[in-house]
């Protein structure tokens, strides 16, 4: 695949936040850029204000001619859009090149220094925090993010062509298709057994993925990883190490002990020691590559955060609402741990929408263990994504798994009573389907 040689990019599954990070890389060269996908939302939005033209229906007639015209033409799916669809079967049939978003992003990260982070949680919060302290210490980068930092408003970033961010996805195996410089693998819990079968073949594919590595290649590791690398961790015997972890107003200060030496009194402002974990791990890698020290550990204390990720969207004294993404046990058990440390007195109310039928069948005792540490729990319906439904496995199933009191079974539209009705004072809306769509609406229920 010459890339040299394309002039028009179509995508399937535009809307996809990592799809629309290619988008706008391409469209940011020049080159024509078109695309489908299901709905509209904030990130189509965003597409079409740069000129991008997005379409919502899945006609063959509602593909500008001059995608249909193959020579020059390159199409770029993401495994969520199915094979039955119209526009796929009919470049399929015209021998247009068609190519997953991973073989493209391995295309274009090969020819530059390349940062990749891997692992089953952290990567997007690990790489946009990279992302942010390689800018502020002066690297002119591009990056591709799985979600929209609120450092730079957006899930891409493009300040220079040589030195790449990117984040190393194990879903399908697509981590495979990149040639990292510094790679980090921050976690390997069990996740995608739709894919994988079993934790075994899970693991086996993220010591392929270290296999990537270029020549002379950097690799960083959580300590206690079945994996050979640089290791970070907290309180620990890591080569990078967190230790003297204090809370002052609501914000993390600590120290790092590195192979470069101490830094004393590092602020970091987003709750969970997840989050540190993933700071130091940006640091970890920004630091091997050759940066300064220095410059990135001030840097840390600047960084916003992810949308989506412990975001705060109420801040108040008498009521506090967060949004996060999390969709795996480990995710919500990371989630709880940074509300408790925060707010320990306090009490919660979760509002969770499951993530697929495979992973809450696979995990519905995980996930029974997990939200049951939350006083009270509102479950919504299973979000299939691009999955059929699996006999029994329902949300009504799942809650009969939670050792709560307090639980229940809500629709979308019971929301904000629910909320209202709790008298909770963190409330938290958690899940990848389409809750994130809810958000603003409950914060100005919550607010008026």
């Amino acid at each position: 695949m010459n890339l040299k040689t394309v002039h028009s990019i179509y995508f399937l599954g535009i809307g996809g936040i990592g799809m629309s990070g290619l988008a706008r890389y391409f469209k940011f060269l020049g080159k024509n850029v078109a695309g489908y996908d299901k709905t509209p939302s904030k990130i189509t939005d965003g597409l079409q204000e740069i000129g991008i033209d997005v379409h919502f229906e899945d006609r063959v007639s509602e593909i500008p001619a001059i995608y249909k015209e193959g020579k020059e033409t390159l199409v770029v799916y993401t495994p969520a859009v199915p094979r039955e669809n119209k526009e796929y079967r009919f470049f399929e049939s015209k021998g247009i090149e068609i190519k997953k978003r991973a073989q493209v992003l391995g295309v274009i990260t090969r020819d530059t220094f390349c940062y990749a982070v891997a692992g089953t949680h952290g990567k997007t919060t690990t790489s946009a925090i990279l992302a942010h302290i390689l800018k502020e210490s002066g690297q002119h980068i591009t990056a591709f993010l799985g979600g929209v930092s609120e450092n730079f408003k957006s899930n891409f970033l493009i300040e220079g062509t040589d030195v790449s961010v990117v984040e190393a996805d194990e879903f399908d195996r697509s981590f495979l298709n990149l040639s990292p410089d510094v790679a980090c693998v921050t976690s390997i819990d069990a996740d995608h057994l739709d894919i994988y079968g079993d934790a075994a073949e899970l693991e086996k594919s993220f010591k392929e993925f270290t296999g990537k590595l270029k020549p002379g290649g950097k690799l960083i590791v959580k300590n206690g990883l079945p994996l050979n690398g640089i290791t970070y961790g907290i309180e620990d015997d890591s080569d990078y190490c967190i230790r003297n972890i204090r809370v002052q107003n609501a914000t993390y200060c600590f120290d790092m002990v590195t192979p470069e030496g101490e830094f004393l009194d590092v602020k970091f402002n987003k709750p969970g020691q997840h989050n540190l974990l993933n700071a130091l791990a940006a640091f970890a890698m920004a630091v091997e590559s050759g940066n300064p020290t220095s410059r990135l550990a001030e840097a840390l204390s600047t960084f916003k955060g992810v949308e989506r990720r412990f975001s705060y969207q109420i801040r108040k004294q008498e009521l506090v609402y967060i949004d996060d993404y999390a969709h795996h046990p480990t995710e919500i058990e990371a989630v709880y741990q940074a509300v408790r440390e925060m707010y320990p007195e306090e009490e919660t109310l979760v509002i969770f929408q499951p993530h697929l039928f495979s992973r809450t069948k696979d995990f519905a005792d995980d996930f029974g263990s997990a939200l049951s540490k939350f006083d009270q729990v509102a479950l919504l319906d299973i979000y299939p994504a691009r999955e059929k439904p699996v006999e029994g496995v329902t949300s009504d199933w799942l809650l009969s798994k939670i050792n709560n009191r307090n639980k229940k079974r809500i629709s979308k539209a019971e929301i904000v009573a629910t909320v209202k009705a709790s008298g909770a004072k963190v409330v938290l809306t958690l899940g990848a389907g389409d809750i994130g769509k809810e958000v603003e609406f409950l914060k100005t229920a919550l607010l008026t």
